[in-house]
């Protein structure tokens, strides 16, 4: 268990990285063809606003599988040990149905509809770049279910944060 979070972390971190890196150089592409060559490059702010999307949904991914997603813990907290992992193992459960749903079924849908168009600069279809969605839902998906065994043992150490 705890070596297949490790190499989801390890993949996903790279991938976050790597979609930040390129936007950071194709947005100062982008800004060296716009003021310097006085031709701005039409296909890079397109790529940079795709990019953005990717990193953005790694990154959900990744928080995923930290449990860090925004809770209220205030009620929750002040109830037992077994009403505690309940509700994490609940709100586990509600990510899970979220992922299946929304991010993998619908991704999926949204693909197969995009693969049909094209996107304006780059002449790609649309649905390669939407592609990212049902990979991050079953990356969800996998996630959560790590996240319950380790609540239903007890091996899961829950982060802390000090206000």
């Amino acid at each position: 268990m705890k070596a297949l979070r490790n190499v989801l972390n390890k993949i996903l971190n790279v991938l976050a990285g790597v979609s930040f890196i390129a936007m950071v150089a194709l947005t100062c592409w982008q800004v060296f063809t716009r003021y310097v060559l006085q031709n701005p490059s039409s296909w890079s702010e397109e790529l940079v606003s795709y990019l953005f999307a990717w990193a953005s949904l790694f990154g959900a991914s990744l928080i995923t599988g930290e449990r860090g997603h925004m809770n209220i813990p205030v009620i929750v907290e002040k109830m037992g040990e077994k009403a505690q992992k309940f509700f994490a193992i609940f709100g586990e459960l509600i990510a899970f149905a979220f992922s299946a749903v929304i991010l993998v079924y619908g991704g999926i849908k949204i693909t197969e509809l995009a693969m049909g168009q094209m996107t304006s600069s780059l002449g790609v279809a649309v649905g390669v770049f939407y592609i990212v969605l049902p990979v991050c839902g079953v990356l969800n998906m996998i996630y959560t279910v790590l996240n319950i065994v380790e609540i239903s043992r007890g091996t899961y150490e829950e982060k802390k944060e000090e206000v």
